[in-house]
């Protein structure tokens, strides 16, 4: 907890030791779930800086895969996929400022928790797609249910790997524009970042009055790139701290954790989003540890360091980070 009264969010946040009102935002309380991050939908719920949000998340397949049989292609119906919580609207924020999220904790949801991973016709990194057209066949449709807890994620009675879960789409609402919450941008959205888990705070930039923050697509674990083009995909009960800082005027997300700054870049080509993510991490060094833009540059060709996020959705999405051990002021 210590790292967390230093952090950019207690120190700069409005909420300034505010002690946090819980709210519950339950599946009944959310009603109708939102398939796309914009500015005109009506909000669920509004929250002042420094309060708590209890979200029951959806899986990203809105639970109806629920046997190895049933097949993507059966059940689902693109684009309708990777429902959202929200919007939250946060009192005071204003263009320019941003909403920090700190992720206090993840939980399985549901009295026998399932995961999903499975393989979608013409999605994953290494399947033909639109945006990558080939005249080649499909990779076979697959999907593999698995056992969930705090201790571990069963995915084979050979292989249990580490519970680590993240929340994979968060977000404050573009100014005017309405996309589709599987692709990542400026605004936040699908980033299918690993880091972004409980112990880790995501600054957003705020565009619209209120900032409207949306939260889904919870993972149970990921590694770098969701490479077939689908985490370990659950329901979950995730716990977030929301504050706000005024006047930060950001372009793109950032990431704080205990160890680490982080900025957040999304595009296509991965170099293009790496470039981004890089730039923006200069950037913040420049204007808020004392580093000269060069030396910064230079610098972080030796102890940079990048975290694919996903490496399947519209758009890439990649961290360019520092540790903090570097960024003590002059």
């Amino acid at each position: 907890m210590s790292w967390l009264n230093a952090s950019i969010m207690r120190t700069r946040g409005v909420a300034q030791g505010r002690g946090p009102v819980t709210h519950s935002l339950t599946e009944a309380l959310q009603g109708k779930f939102h398939y796309t991050i914009g500015p005109y939908t009506a909000p669920v719920l509004t929250v002042k800086p420094g309060d708590r949000v209890v979200v029951d998340t959806r899986d990203a397949f809105e639970g109806k895969i629920r046997t190895p049989q049933d097949l993507p292609s059966k059940v689902l119906t693109l684009p309708f996929v990777n429902p959202q919580n929200g919007p939250i609207m946060v009192e005071g924020a204003a263009p320019g400022d941003v909403v920090a999220v700190y992720i206090e904790s993840m939980l399985p949801r549901g009295e026998n928790p399932r995961g999903t991973c499975c393989m979608i016709p013409q999605f994953g990194a290494l399947s033909g797609t639109s945006f990558t057209a080939l005249l080649a066949d499909s990779l076979p449709e697959i999907v593999r249910k698995i056992d969930v807890d705090e201790d571990g994620v069963y995915w084979s009675p050979r292989v249990t790997l580490p519970y680590r879960p993240h929340i994979g789409t968060l977000s404050c609402s573009p100014q005017i524009d309405s996309l589709s919450s599987l692709t990542p941008d400026a605004h936040g959205g699908n980033m299918d970042l690993p880091d972004m888990g409980p112990g880790s705070i995501t600054y957003l930039p705020v565009r619209t009055d209120g900032a409207r923050v949306f939260i889904g697509d919870a993972h149970a674990c990921q590694g770098d790139g969701e490479v077939c083009g689908t985490a370990v995909e659950y329901s979950s009960t995730t716990t977030i701290q929301v504050d706000l800082i005024k006047g930060w005027a950001i372009d793109w997300p950032r990431l704080e954790t205990e160890q680490m700054i982080m900025a957040i870049g999304s595009a296509r080509p991965l170099e293009d989003a790496t470039r981004i993510a890089y730039k923006e991490l200069i950037l913040w060094m420049e204007q808020d540890y004392g580093y000269d833009r060069w030396d910064a540059y230079m610098m972080l060709s030796q102890c940079g360091k990048v975290r694919l996020g996903n490496f399947v959705d519209p758009k890439y999405t990649v961290g360019a980070g520092i540790t903090k051990n570097y960024l003590s002021m002059p």
